[in-house]
């Protein structure tokens, strides 16, 4: 047995064990919902669960406030809506007025706008909540879509499967998990295990360079969470520090938000994971087909180089996300005229630089992990020229080097060399070698596109 099906063996091994640790898991926290309903009890209790309805803004008053005095009098805008959903659509109300003087939502509000109002049911309360964008929303995600499937064609459609399944994961178990009081980095581990193999699986196809990019995803996701669980530690992150860490322990207080943070650090990481893994993987398995002379050492190197590439736009990309979402806190913090070191002490900010930093870190580790896995087992089709196994060492012996040069395989020997190649085919078909598992049997038809 070579060394190819060796490797490929002990990724086989890997992944299937990956697999049945994340159904285990899967099984044993599924939630039973008691968790998400006494919150939702809890929330109703403490005023924070209402009602969301759409309405149609059909009058915009502005008039002194109810509670203006003589000697300090002040402007208000009072906004009538039309309810369009629920059991009071067609009704008409007023909403609470909005002081002009402190106020920068009704400002911008004009009969016609479409909008959120909430309606307490205890005491039949309506109220502003937020404009309506669900129309636009829907647009996007419809052109986005057409746009995916347009290049990606059925590559595309599968994409758009895969998103669906990463959804339907993070609602319908993670949220319901964690409500039900199991340990949040526990249901963030599975939850990123079960995404990453749906999500590749089902985008890129059972096939030999997906089971490689996956095993590579799992080894450099575990190395991130080990990083994560470290210096989220040592930092000592209450998760407090946001709108929605202040509000959910009001409704479930037995959350634990800083295993809450390291859980999504865990899964936020996964999503540029998967990226660098399949690429490296597709990389590996072009330049072997492309130069089937390279030996592992030169594809490993091959590899690495356009990994760095790679790399260093993808690190540069997740410091932006994460300071473009936070682009109105940074000015905040300008403000303050605090020092640089400050600002990043604070735990709003301290977060996001741990899990850029983690999370790169995990990046950095998934080049040469997945570059080395692809290398190591090789994948032929009918497009490939078959190449030797180069066991023993990194180089190939003189005999298999010029098998794998352009002269060879033009027949300078008169057919020799087809022949041999025919006789190693026959080999490799009887013995116990043959009972192994090889890449061929996980690689994609002859017709597919993808190859």
């Amino acid at each position: 047995m070579g060394l190819s099906d060796r490797a490929l063996g002990a990724v086989l091994i890997a992944v299937m064990a990956a697999g049945v640790a994340a159904v285990v898991g899967i099984v044993l926290l599924w939630p039973t919902g008691e968790g998400r309903e006494a919150a939702r009890q809890q929330a109703d209790d403490v005023g924070l669960a209402y009602d969301r309805l759409g309405a149609t803004v059909v009058e915009v008053t502005d008039r002194l406030c109810s509670y203006s005095a003589p000697d300090n009098p002040q402007s208000c805008r009072v906004i009538t809506a039309r309810i369009n959903e629920g059991p009071d659509a067609g009704l008409v109300i007023a909403l609470p007025e909005f002081n002009l003087d402190y106020d920068r939502v009704s400002i911008r509000i004009e009969p016609g706008d479409e909008v959120i109002v909430g309606h307490q049911t205890s005491n039949d309360y309506f109220f502003f909540v937020d404009r309506d964008r669900r129309t636009p929303l829907v647009w996007l995600a419809g052109l986005f879509a057409v746009v995916v499937v347009a290049l990606g064609r059925l590559r595309g459609v599968l994409a758009l499967v895969g998103m669906a399944a990463t959804l339907v994961v993070l609602v319908g178990f993670v949220a319901p998990s964690v409500l039900d009081g199991n340990d949040p980095v526990l249901v963030s581990v599975v939850a990123a295990a079960v995404i990453a193999f749906v999500s590749l699986f089902i985008t890129h196809g059972v096939n030999a360079q997906t089971t490689v990019a996956l095993a590579g995803t799992l080894m450099s996701l575990a190395l991130t969470l080990a990083f994560s669980w470290l210096f989220f530690g040592v930092s000592e992150f209450t998760g407090l520090a946001t709108e929605e860490g202040l509000t959910l322990p009001l409704v479930a207080g037995d959350v634990d938000l800083a295993a809450l943070l390291l859980g999504g650090a865990v899964i936020g990481a996964l999503g540029a994971l998967d990226d660098v893994t399949v690429t490296q993987a597709a990389t590996v398995s072009e330049l072997r087909f492309r130069s089937p002379q390279l030996t592992r050492r030169e594809l490993v190197a091959s590899g690495i180089r356009v990994g760095r590439e790679h790399i260093a736009a993808t690190v540069n990309t997740l410091l932006l996300a994460y300071a473009g979402a936070g682009l109105p806190l940074l000015l905040l913090f300008a403000v303050s005229d605090q020092s640089l070191s400050m600002v990043a002490n604070s735990e709003l900010i301290a977060v996001e630089i741990v899990r850029t930093l983690c999370g790169s870190i995990g990046l950095v580790a998934a080049v040469p992990v997945t570059t080395v896995l692809a290398s190591l087992v090789k994948v032929t089709n009918a497009h490939s020229a078959a190449e030797p196994d180069t066991d023993s060492s990194d180089e190939p012996d003189t005999d298999l080097s010029e098998e794998a040069t352009p002269d060879s395989a033009a027949g300078l020997d008169g057919g020799s060399e087809a022949e041999t190649a025919a006789d190693r085919g026959d080999a490799a078909d009887r013995g116990d070698a043959a009972q192994q598992p090889r890449w061929e049997d996980f690689a994609p038809e002859n017709d597919d596109p993808k190859w």
